[in-house]
């Protein structure tokens, strides 16, 4: 018999997926989130503990869920010495309080830096990857190699609905930002190469190093270091030639790109990269006298992230739009999160991000610790989904965005529920950002581990 779950998840491939309206869907939902309860509750060590606390034995409705979704902090609870130390055992027992699956003991004596632990950990079948960390520590995040198959499909069946791009291999890809390499970027930008790249034409990639998990981690160690007064001189000096000669890097791989985009300006192009890069891009073309009119007439764009604290002037979209002659139909984004497997695209009419069905999300008030009632239209509050798709975590998160969730059909036509493109973070808002179970729940897994 197919389970809730099954049912749900099946509907990636299905082009009405987005058309099931939350009151129709909640039954079902609220089935596969005791389905997963039942299933993980004995397995992952912090979800056993938080339904104890909570009391928690089944799940009946979307409010016993809260108690038993982790805070986005619980994967960045592991204690900053063992990254120091490079105490790599360590850190594997660590991983293993948030994992399903046992993280047998590897052999840790001749790893160097944490992308060889990282490696050594894949080859096992745990794919770690990492959040970029820009504001502290990595979330480290556990996956497997089901997760890597389900973001394959995924993030190609995302791009299509939201941009109406066929997976036709016919494009040039144009990646245009430096992101981080881990293995669920790798496998989405192999994945989106695979479905729209003309394999006649080979992959632009700005002429960078790629941001691994060990130099994001050094520059955590260091920063952490030069607070607490312990950094040496040497280190320091480093540090400031390391930056300097990234910036110099950079400075020099955006002219690249420009160039490269004019060089390709005929072709039909597919171009990935945040906003903040593409607008920079973006001028450079300009100040080398190329526009709109110079480009192909179907180019299509992919935005990832947010604007990362960028300051760009209020029409920014419409200058990377109006400079590369990106249709209205062709601009793709997608509202996601390293925490969660699956995207949510925003469609083309509504400017709402597109929750599919096997995401449940909830919008919880500004500590997390208490769902708002919410039946019909729409409601502000913090962003909680659980992911069904999920196989090598829990799939629950408590995040750290401001939302605005509408159970309303949308102007695109679609009666499944769509999230505002409003998304602010809490720390932006308030300067910090407390969740109230977040304390408990660090404290308890770094008791394990």
């Amino acid at each position: 018999m197919t389970s809730a779950t099954e049912k749900l998840v099946s509907l990636v491939d299905a082009k009405d997926r987005f058309d099931h309206s939350p009151a129709d869907l909640l039954p079902t939902q609220i089935e596969a989130l005791e389905e997963r309860f039942a299933e993980r509750r004995d397995r992952i060590k912090l979800l056993g503990h938080r339904a104890r606390e909570a009391g928690i034995t089944e799940v009946r409705s979307r409010e016993d869920m809260v108690a038993l979704l982790f805070p986005h902090t619980a994967y960045k609870s592991y204690p900053e010495s063992f990254l120091i130390e490079e105490r790599w055992d360590r850190l594997g027992k660590w991983l293993g309080t948030v994992s399903p699956y046992p993280i047998s003991p590897i052999e840790t004596a001749d790893i160097g830096d944490i992308d060889e632990w990282i490696g050594r950990l894949a080859a096992a079948g745990h794919y770690v990857s990492c959040s970029s960390g820009t504001t502290g520590k990595s979330a480290m995040l556990p996956a497997t190699e089901k997760d890597m198959a389900w973001s394959r499909i995924d993030t190609v069946n995302v791009f299509s609905w939201g941009s109406g791009v066929e997976p036709a291999a016919d494009r040039r890809i144009m990646g245009l930002a430096p992101t981080a390499s881990v293995p669920k970027n790798e496998v989405i930008a192999g994945a989106q190469l695979a479905a729209f790249g003309d394999p006649a034409r080979e992959r632009f990639r700005l002429p960078i190093p790629p941001i691994t998990v060990g130099s994001l981690t050094r520059m955590v160690v260091l920063r952490k270091k030069i607070a607490d007064g312990t950094a040496r001189p040497e280190e320091l000096a480093d540090f400031e030639r390391t930056s300097l000669e990234r910036q110099e890097g950079l400075d020099k791989a955006m002219i690249s790109g420009a160039e490269a985009l004019i060089e390709y300006r005929h072709e039909k192009l597919y171009i990935s990269g945040m906003w903040n890069s593409l607008y920079q891009l973006a001028k450079l073309v300009r100040d080398m006298g190329f526009s709109a009119k110079d480009f192909h007439p179907d180019n299509c764009i992919y935005v990832g992230g947010g604007l990362k604290r960028a300051q760009l002037p209020p029409d920014y979209q419409e200058f990377v739009h109006q400079t590369f002659n990106i249709p209205a139909n062709r601009d793709f984004q997608n509202y996601s999160m390293q925490e969660l497997n699956s995207g949510m695209p925003k469609c083309q009419a509504g400017e709402r991000y597109h929750v599919p069905p096997w995401i449940v999300p909830f919008v919880l008030d500004e500590s997390g610790d208490t769902l708002l009632p919410h039946e019909t239209g729409e409601i502000e509050g913090r962003a909680a989904f659980f992911d069904l798709s999920l196989d090598g975590r829990w799939g629950g998160v408590i995040t750290g965005d401001k939302i605005s969730l509408d159970f309303s059909p949308c102007a695109c036509g679609c009666k499944g529920a769509s999230i505002r493109d409003n998304i602010a973070r809490y720390a932006d808002i308030k300067g910090d950002d407390k969740i109230g179970c977040a304390g408990t729940v660090d404290a308890y897994v770094r008791g394990l581990s």
